[in-house]
């Protein structure tokens, strides 16, 4: 099976991609099954306590309409990709509660309403204490809410840092508590094969943390593009399930109404 599980469009504040051409691509390359994740951020791109900077109603009514069209073709899945921080945490509670999701990605962006990307989050920091405050904000967050399905691209603090790679042995205590507490609470891990076209030297995330969710007794993963574009679409998705089935996992897995089903590799 075939499934892209991470996608974004003109919902999303970084994509011009509309819907309707993604699902008429998605078609073509044979993808049975397709996930919409828009981006959702309070903080710094939206205003805790008013409407996140993904104008729901609106993407919730394309995606309707879309089903009309595509619905014979394709499976659709209304999604979302959750940029928590500790603070809007209430904010996402509310928005969870007021749509039908079928599947969330918990992801940090931002810690303390500070970018990554543009390095306001590191800026004055040593390497040390960015990569582990990153880490620590998930796990706060994993700490306090429940309503997710997988966490999304786990080690993307890594694409950022300007200062080379951060060997993992420093961060491998609090990346376990995080792992563990994934599977205590029944959630996943995505595969993000964004990691292709940013160059990087390893999967995101990387096998090391694979290898340690595997170990600790985790079994959902999905696998997602983060495509904002056509080209990102479903790519390196099928090759990227053969090389988890050479770690010795046996199944990926789909979500309906935050339901997970496994599927075999």
């Amino acid at each position: 099976m075939f499934a892209d599980y991470h996608v974004h469009t003109e919902f999303s504040d970084d994509s011009e991609y509309k819907m309707q051409d993604c699902l008429s691509h998605a078609v073509e390359l044979g993808i049975e099954e397709i996930c919409f994740t828009e981006h959702t951020d309070y903080g710094v791109k939206g205003n805790p306590g008013q409407l996140p900077n993904c104008p729901t109603d609106e993407y919730r009514a394309e995606f309707l309409r879309c089903q009309k069209i595509f619905g014979d073709k394709i499976k659709m899945k209304f999604g979302m990709e959750f940029g928590v921080q500790v603070g809007t945490v209430e904010d996402y509670q509310k928005l969870f509660d007021a749509y039908p999701f079928d599947f969330i990605i918990l992801s940090c962006h931002q810690v303390d309403n500070l970018e990554f990307y543009n390095q306001d989050f590191q800026q004055g920091k040593t390497q040390d204490e960015y990569n582990r405050k990153y880490y620590e904000e998930i796990l706060k967050v994993m700490q306090i809410y429940d309503d997710w399905s997988v966490l999304g691209h786990l080690d993307s603090i890594k694409r950022y840092d300007l200062q080379g790679e951060y060997p993992f042995e420093k961060i491998r205590d609090i990346v376990a508590e995080i792992l563990k507490l994934a599977v205590k609470k029944g959630k996943g891990i995505e595969i993000n094969t964004s990691c292709y076209r940013y160059n990087l030297p390893d999967l995101t995330p990387s096998h090391d943390i694979l290898q340690m969710y595997k170990d600790f007794g985790g079994e959902i993963l999905t696998f997602g593009s983060d495509s904002h574009e056509e080209p990102h679409l479903g790519f390196k998705i099928e090759e990227t399930k053969k090389e988890l089935a050479n770690m010795g996992f046996k199944n990926f897995y789909t979500f309906d109404k935050m339901i997970p089903t496994g599927h075999k590799i």
